[in-house]
């Protein structure tokens, strides 16, 4: 079952995160603002993943100074997600 989650970033460059998920499949990502080469190549690279894997490998990264970064809300999107599924 084909679900829309938006996701408003806490703590990075980028305002929101927008996904499509198929079940606990990642279909589609975009990021709304932040460093745009990095966040179309974070999408493509998720598509079609397995949402907990993507979690795995995305989970704690961080950018500069910041506690967070781009891949990492993406984590926490989809924590959320896969929680309220």
């Amino acid at each position: 079952m084909e679900r829309v989650i938006d996701y408003t970033t806490r703590g990075t460059c980028s305002r929101a995160i927008h996904i499509v998920m198929d079940g606990d499949t990642i279909k589609e990502v975009q990021f709304m603002g932040g460093c745009h080469g990095n966040t179309q190549g974070v999408a493509a690279l998720v598509a079609g993943m397995d949402a907990n894997e993507a979690i795995k490998r995305l989970r704690g990264i961080k950018c500069g100074m910041k506690s967070t970064s781009c891949p990492d809300q993406l984590a926490v999107a989809l924590t959320q997600a896969l929680e309220n599924a």
